[in-house]
């Protein structure tokens, strides 16, 4: 357990926090570099905060993959997205887990991350679960 740290539930219950860790346009960006068009993107990616379990050190976001409009999301491939998402320069999960952990503190890290497998929550929306595990640096 961290014993200095900013509470999550707090930090990341503000979406503009979680749109600035993970832009809306970052979308646009990922589909530009794998498609050369970003309108040829199925899907809009936002962050959203799920919980924090402070007795195993974890936090638990989720990528959410939101349909655009005239699109298919359930023709894509988004069950293979998590292994494309978790190396991808672009999307940074890395990046983004150091980002988080800043915003709870200068004593926190991220000693590990992981992403799990793509659930589809409705129709128009699959998730991916991001869970980073966090330790103090001290």
């Amino acid at each position: 357990m961290i014993q200095t740290m900013n509470n999550p539930d707090t930090v990341f219950a503000d979406q503009k926090v979680l749109d600035n860790l993970f832009p809306a346009e970052r979308s646009n960006d990922f589909f530009e570099a794998l498609f050369g068009d970003a309108e040829e993107g199925a899907y809009d990616i936002s962050l959203r905060y799920g919980s924090y379990d402070a007795a195993g050190g974890t936090l638990r976001f989720y990528l959410d993959l939101h349909q655009r409009p005239g699109k298919c999301l359930a023709c894509n491939l988004t069950h293979g997205l998590p292994e494309v998402f978790s190396r991808h320069p672009i999307v940074n999960i890395k990046g983004l887990a150091t980002d988080v952990t800043k915003l709870l503190g200068p004593d926190v890290q991220c000693t590990d991350w992981k992403l799990g497998s793509t659930q589809q929550e409705e129709s128009a929306r699959h998730s991916i679960p991001l869970t980073l595990t966090i330790a103090n640096s001290q």
